[in-house]
């Protein structure tokens, strides 16, 4: 089912985000009992569906639950309570030490000194202010009588006034505490109502939506368990500390803090003030307050730097400023309740706007992901005229990866970007201008940074700038990264524009051994085979490579080269740092990554020969394993392969339908060339969005036949956590996969392999012969 996106008008998206304040404003006495229930929800939820998997009805373990809540809550109250009674009876004992404090900081304001002349001075010139001024007063005014003091005594409440007065000050807060406890009920009986009117309301895709509301559910339960972990690792060392120094009631203060740290910003200080001002009064000196200071600010540094990053990672994905904009526009709706709930909110809508294209609005707000992709950061900074953001936006990519996945990555992309917009005609000269200044000076810092041309050494490849200025800068990158690769290369400074007799003189006598052509045309047909042809005419011995960098690879691939004097063609600078070093013979510049050996391969190897894996009755239920994992992906090909010593072994393929269900393993390519063998070393999901992207995998020869261009490989692991082979997934378009999708893939091939772990399996009988083992359920497989 295809969903129509449709994009409201400004003001009446501005019309409804006034409605939707004004709702949560007015209707705040029922909606916040609803949040804080929410939230209780989160947390108590795996509580309750952990006893129903026991056996004990939904009833009885929400009723459970919710009873030793509450009942944690009132120990814990009276608890504090009791701390607190204990402190005020103890308080008249201190007030000599307050008073003596008091008395030596006023003696020592009152010194004579600078500060004191001053507002002796001052006091001065008012006393003579305020003199003259009733002298007038009383000249022009008339005598008046002078006002009698009165004094309001009140008269003290009757029982009915005192029972409305408690009723005033504690019914709306214990209406709130009601109200919100059967609203947890209610959610904690019957949570999937609640899931399925909130799937109903927001409307649009099902799959989105469910999604939305599990990364929602899985991000505030993760924040709240990570926060009660933070606030425990700040208020027990403030506890002991508080101890140590002698301040008294310190368990107190300690909870206090714990539980004051779930409000951001203000709760962090509110629960430090407590014991200062403890320690200012219980301490006849100062050092108790120093002490104590120094405690809170070590624990907040510790915390802020050290425990909140490591624990909490990236689970809000909230940016620094929609946090502190959150924290104000909630508490401006609801108070300090809003304040203590802004971040569990402010995360939902984060998720809703991740996942709900109508609501997408609110990821680019609150998320703390960049709003724009690293190619149209720089694109946009060029348009502006600021090449030094440009310039520093390329050094921290650099910094990341290296100049030449930058070129790949970002500086391509936005010559791409900026040919697109010349061509619809929607950039200025002026912003043409920018771009092209902006991006010569990119390219210039970049080869001032990294510097690897070498003049003594003979003209190995000349990049050329076809016809237009980008093209230019296109083989000013192209020659960057060759140079950076030990390929003596060079950049013509002009483009060609139209082929003479002139230009090809202007190349010199010797010319090069590969002239690579720069096009970002998308139609470089005609003018390509022209000047192959001219530049193969005077140096015949040469290569001639065409960089593409606005053609789809498949359409390069259906374009006759070859009758054009063209001996390859490209669409990135990996590739073509690939087919250079391939032109020139380089020794050992294969332009791609074998896969490695780990020390312990020969131990793995012989565990796959014993695990009954190589088995052929377990090719049907490896097809069968390897065509759901098709289905939930979307791709066209899924694999699990089994990884030798020395070769790749296919034993399920979802493109097999029609296939027995036994047989042996098909023998696939070598280990070395297998993108599988990189997933057995390293141990852990592989993702390669464009295989032609990667320098890994960009001149591998059996993925360049296979045209594979996106590839994502889990782990098959024994028992003993020895990586026997893959669960694999290809495709022959660039795509990308998010970490839950990797996260799934992963649980997929745990799911191939549990059955098979808890099999006995006798070692296996030497290779050819017929190992005869149980089958694995495909159900389960």
């Amino acid at each position: 089912m295809q969903e129509s996106e449709t994009s409201l008008p400004l003001p009446q998206r501005l019309l409804a985000a006034a409605v939707v304040v004004t709702a949560l404003y007015f209707g705040q006495d029922l909606l916040i009992p609803l949040a804080l229930a929410t939230l209780l929800a989160f947390v108590l939820a795996p509580l309750s569906e952990g006893m129903r998997r026991l056996g004990i009805p939904r009833a009885v373990s929400v009723i459970a639950v919710v009873l030793v809540t509450l009942g944690a809550l009132v120990g814990l109250s009276l608890f504090m309570a009791g701390q607190v009674r204990e402190l005020g009876k103890e308080l008249p004992t201190y007030q000599s030490n307050i008073a003596t404090k008091f008395d030596r900081l006023r003696a020592h304001l009152r010194a004579p000194g600078v500060f004191s002349e001053a507002s002796r001075v001052l006091d001065a010139v008012e006393s003579e202010i305020a003199q003259t001024q009733g002298q007038l007063e009383q000249g022009s005014a008339p005598a008046q009588r002078r006002p009698a003091r009165v004094e309001v005594v009140p008269v003290t409440p009757g029982a009915y006034a005192t029972v409305g007065l408690w009723l005033e000050r504690f019914g709306p807060p214990a209406a709130i505490f009601a109200t919100t406890l059967i609203y947890l009920v209610l959610v904690l009986l019957n949570p999937g109502d609640l899931r399925d009117r909130l799937v109903r309301l927001l409307g649009g895709s099902v799959h989105r939506t469910t999604d939305a509301l599990n990364d929602a559910g899985q991000r505030v339960t993760r924040y709240l368990t990570m926060q009660l972990i933070v606030n425990l690792c700040y208020a027990i060392p403030m506890a002991a500390g508080l101890w140590l120094i002698g301040v008294p009631g310190a368990l107190l203060w300690g909870l206090v803090s714990a539980v004051l740290r779930f409000i951001p910003y203000v709760g962090a200080l509110v629960g430090a003030v407590f014991p200062l001002m403890l320690a200012v009064a219980v301490d006849p000196g100062w050092s108790m307050l120093l002490w104590a200071l120094a405690l809170i600010a070590v624990l907040e540094l510790i915390s802020n730097n050290i425990i909140e990053p490591w624990l909490y990672g990236a689970s809000t994905g909230l940016s620094t400023m929609s946090l502190i904009v959150a924290a104000t526009f909630w508490t401006a709706l609801w108070g300090p309740v809003g304040l203590a709930l802004s971040t569990p909110l402010t995360v939902c809508l984060l998720v809703f706007g991740r996942h709900l294209p109508q609501l997408a609005f609110l990821d680019v707000m609150l998320g703390s992901r960049p709003a724009l992709e690293p190619s149209t950061r720089m694109y946009q900074r060029l348009l502006a005229g600021n090449s030094a953001d440009a310039i520093e936006l390329a050094d921290e990519a650099v910094d990341a990866t290296s100049p030449r996945q930058f070129y790949e990555d970002v500086g391509i992309p936005v010559l791409r970007m900026a040919t697109v917009d010349h061509r619809s005609q929607e950039a200025s000269a002026e912003h043409r201008h920018r771009v092209v200044s902006g991006m010569s000076a990119v390219i210039e810092e970049l080869r001032t940074r990294f510097p690897a041309e070498r003049p003594e050494v003979p003209l190995e490849a000349l990049c050329i700038g076809s016809r237009w200025t980008v093209d230019t800068l296109g083989a000013g990158m192209a020659a960057h990264a060759l140079a950076l690769d030990g390929v003596a290369a060079r950049a013509a400074t002009t483009a060609a524009g139209t082929v003479t007799a002139e230009l090809i003189a202007s190349l010199g006598s010797e010319g090069a051994k590969v002239f690579v052509l720069s096009y970002f045309s998308p139609t470089p047909q005609e003018h390509a085979q022209y000047f192959a042809r001219r530049l193969k005419r005077r140096w015949p011995d040469s290569k001639v490579v065409l960089a593409l960098w606005n053609v789809e690879g498949a359409e390069i691939a259906a374009w006759p080269i070859a009758d054009w004097g063209v001996d390859a063609a490209v669409g990135s600078i990996n590739a073509l740092v690939t087919e250079v070093s391939a032109r020139l013979d380089r020794v050992g510049a294969v332009g791609w990554t074998p896969a490695q050996f780990r020390d312990e391969d020969e131990e793995r190897v012989r565990a796959l020969r014993e695990s009954g894996m190589l088995d052929a009755s377990l090719r049907g239920t490896f097809d069968s394993a390897a065509r759901r994992a098709a289905d939930i992906f979307d791709v066209p090909t899924a694999m699990i392969t089994l990884i030798d010593d020395q070769w790749q072994y296919n034993h399920g393929d979802s493109t097999q339908s029609g296939r027995t269900g036994t047989g042996d393993p098909e023998r696939g390519p070598e280990r070395s060339v297998s993108m599988c063998g990189h997933v057995v070393v390293g141990g852990a999901v592989m993702v390669v969005p464009d295989v032609q992207r990667d320098p890994r995998f960009a001149g591998n020869p059996v993925l360049m036949e296979s045209e594979i261009r996106f590839y994502a490989g889990a782990p098959l692991r024994d028992a003993e956590g020895h990586v026997l082979g893959t669960l694999c997934l290809h495709d022959t378009e660039p795509r990308t996969m998010s970490l839950r999708d990797a996260r799934l893939l992963e649980s997929l091939a745990e799911e191939i392999m549990a059955p098979l772990r808890k099999r006995t399996v006798s070692p296996a009988p030497p290779k050819g012969a017929d190992a005869q083992v149980d089958a694995v359920d495909p159900e389960r497989a």
